[in-house]
């Protein structure tokens, strides 16, 4: 294998996760190599965003404010590295204009919902990565929602990496992610059709050596 696709290989396992975003993209084949380690998300560079389709009239848009991530990379063995994301959904977040009538974002988090009084966490764990081009990739994991574990697919871009963060001093690497999740898969059914099954989750993060 040559020294510039093996070098591929590693940038797009690493990217092989849930999050990221650097503003200019970076060819993976020009990136310096990320060494083995455990990387902790950068959570003042992490959103989790998400839509679902409302009346067939516009996609309705919310977000996430408080998850966690890492990534324990393996530099000689990158199918090898893993994946682990927490999402709390009771940090979700609206822009619901008339919150003095009525409180959107704790309807949201009701048992009709995301039920965040009996289920405090979503998770995510990576179990392998399908390479699609040169800063392309599939990640396969299985997502646990409502106390139910369903197998998801993301589609995630490296954006960059850098042997030393110009601040942090560390090495670092960012990615945008994207799925689509059934929500009826998981047990979260009420008002479908007329508020959408499937959810797209948008996922923009960085991560840095711990």
């Amino acid at each position: 294998m040559k020294p510039t696709h093996r070098k591929t290989l590693s940038s797009l396992a690493v990217a092989g996760t849930l999050l990221a975003a650097v503003t200019a993209a970076v060819p993976v084949s020009a990136a310096p190599d990320v060494p083995s380690g455990v990387y902790g998300l950068d959570p003042t560079h992490a959103s989790v965003t998400w839509k679902v389709n409302h009346l067939g009239l516009s996609n309705y848009t919310a977000r996430f404010t408080r998850l966690d991530a890492s990534i324990d990379y393996n530099a000689a063995a990158p199918a090898d590295s893993r994946v682990s994301v927490t999402i709390d959904p009771a940090s979700l977040e609206t822009d619901y204009p008339f919150a003095d009538q009525t409180d959107f974002d704790a309807e949201l988090r009701g048992p009709q919902f995301f039920n965040t009084a009996e289920y405090g966490a979503i998770t995510f764990t990576s179990t392998r990565l399908q390479l699609t081009g040169e800063t392309t990739g599939k990640l396969h994991g299985d997502l646990t929602l409502l106390g139910q574990t369903r197998p998801v697919v993301l589609d995630v871009t490296l954006n960059g990496s850098m042997a030393e963060h110009p601040y942090a001093k560390k090495a670092a690497l960012g990615f945008s992610a994207r799925a689509v999740v059934k929500r009826s898969d998981f047990g979260m059914t009420h008002l479908v059709p007329y508020i959408g099954d499937d959810v797209t989750v948008l996922i923009e993060a960085e991560f840095i050596a711990r």
